[in-house]
């Protein structure tokens, strides 16, 4: 089953970047996203089956929880790609063959992320196997975490969409630093370097999620309030310009990339909620 899965999502990030390259995805943020982790995950699906053909893992003590974490990171980040490459690109490309051809591209991506996912509940139901953190729900919504907030980087990756106001400064700060904080949680565990801090590691994930919420709770007041309150000096009504239109520009339309990151925002604070409230779940057990 294993093999299969592997040979399919080789298959299919392989041909959703290749259909992705002939309609032109590499222009534009959102198409450059959706390529690179296409290419990604088929560059390094290709090099996990070679070493797995070859009988090679026995030679990385660290392979089982590399290869739960690829594979939680490579079904996020699929999925993600699936969601953002119709919304932004395929939806403003004209009845043709390239029509067809984004439309494939996005099958395969939901291929994989399939795929990939079917691999990790395979690792995590698979009797007397060490998953590792990564298959747990924590470590699960810990990546979910990251991956949400690159998708937020890349909608913000244009300064025009926040430098005007201090306050959105701050959101981008926010991001930012709680991005940093997951990551941080996440590399430990992979290193297995959880047991080396000075407090008890279930206490640092309490502490670090409610900080994450906190600061999260704040950004998703501040960044639609600034971006969408005209006293504030946002923009309520979305622009009828040349950026903002209805055909396909290979750019975001601004007012676009505002609501997006509005929505995501919203959505990464009840993932982190969901996070803090099992991680003090688990804690009170342990206590």
């Amino acid at each position: 089953m294993g093999c299969f899965l592997r040979r399919l999502q080789l298959l299919s990030t392989c041909m959703a970047f290749s259909l992705g390259a002939s309609v032109g995805t590499w222009r534009g943020a959102i198409g450059n996203w959706s390529m690179f982790i296409w290419c990604f995950c088929f560059a390094v699906t290709l090099v996990i089956l070679v070493v797995e053909l070859c009988e090679l893992q026995d030679h990385f003590p660290f392979w089982d929880n590399f290869l739960i974490t690829y594979n939680c990171y490579s079904a996020l980040l699929c999925f993600s790609a699936s969601v953002v490459y119709p919304t932004s690109y395929l939806q403003f490309l004209p009845d043709s063959s390239y029509r067809g051809h984004a439309i494939a591209a996005t099958a395969f991506s939901c291929i994989a992320s399939v795929a990939y996912a079917m691999e990790v509940a395979g690792t995590r139901t698979q009797a007397g196997r060490t998953t590792g953190h990564m298959a747990t729900v924590p470590g699960l919504l810990k990546a979910l975490q990251t991956v949400v907030a690159c998708v937020i980087f890349l909608f913000i990756s244009s300064p025009y969409v926040y430098q005007q106001q201090p306050a959105l400064v701050w959101c981008v700060a926010v991001y930012s630093v709680c991005f940093l904080l997951s990551s941080v949680v996440i590399l430990l565990n992979l290193g297995k370097c959880d047991n080396r801090l000075p407090i008890p590691f279930p206490r640092f994930l309490v502490g670090q999620t409610l900080l994450s919420v906190l600061l999260y709770t704040s950004a998703v007041v501040l960044w639609p309030l600034y971006q969408f309150h005209e006293k504030l000096g946002g923009q309520p009504q979305r622009p009828r310009n040349v950026s903002c239109s209805d055909r396909l520009t290979y750019l975001v339309c601004i007012w676009d990339q505002r609501l997006a990151v509005t929505i995501l925002t919203a959505i990464n604070l009840l993932i982190y909620v969901t996070d803090l409230v099992i991680s003090a779940r688990l804690d009170f057990v342990r206590v």
